[in-house]
């Protein structure tokens, strides 16, 4: 098991904690070992397995709860223009991995940050209140956006790339602390593969499929 590499600091920290919390009682040295456990297992990073059919898969950016999926438009603050896209909301509750991941493979076009509020993230007003970071990503079947959302207990969204970069299906994009939301709006075309209620994991879990077009013999 591989970790973010902010593990160690804050291992450190509620170490430091627990050692103070002993200091009073052995019941608060044990919760703060629980913490701190606890602490190293939010901040784990497993490896995944992509799909081999990259090119025509789009998969979930994060592990959690499909809470959500409708049609809308996409965030006003990217400018674009068009019908309302296919919408894909899942929530990561404090035990989710909470390292995001690419959807698709393509080039970053544009990253707003939006600061707000910290409503809970399973509440649909947190889509428009709290505050987010919105990703516009130009792949081999359109423009795929991906907003990350703070929730209640989140208080940083992290981000690991850059506009204009290069993303590979399944590539880490950064992570959120600490349980939030994630949600993708999903191109024209895309053949929606997920349903409310399912458990997703990121870069794992294929969330749409294109049609492979046929070659001209």
């Amino acid at each position: 098991m591989s970790f973010d590499r902010e593990a160690g600091w804050f291992a450190v920290l509620f170490a430091g904690v627990t050692l103070l919390l002993g200091c009073w009682s052995v019941h608060l040295r044990w919760l703060g070992i629980i913490l701190t456990v606890w602490c190293l297992y939010f901040f784990r990073d497993p490896e995944r397995v992509h799909p081999l059919d990259d090119g025509h898969v789009l998969v979930s950016p994060a592990d959690g709860k499909v809470v959500a999926i409708g049609l809308q438009a996409p965030p006003a603050e990217l400018g674009l223009q068009g019908p309302p896209l296919q919408k894909v909301s899942i929530f990561m509750s404090v035990f989710s991995v909470h390292v995001n991941r690419a959807p698709m493979g393509g080039v970053i076009e544009k990253i707003v940050y939006v600061p707000g509020k910290f409503f809970n993230a399973t509440l649909d007003k947190a889509s428009e209140e709290n505050e987010r970071e919105i990703t516009l990503l130009q792949t081999s079947h359109g423009l795929v956006v991906y907003t990350r959302i703070a929730g209640l207990i989140a208080r940083r969204i992290r981000r690991d790339v850059l506009e204009g970069e290069t993303l590979k299906l399944g590539q880490r994009v950064g992570i959120i602390r600490f349980g939030s939301r994630v949600e993708v709006y999903l191109p024209a075309g895309a053949i929606l593969a997920v349903e409310e209620g399912q458990t997703m994991i990121a870069g794992e879990t294929v969330m749409a499929r294109f049609a492979k077009k046929a070659h001209a013999t």
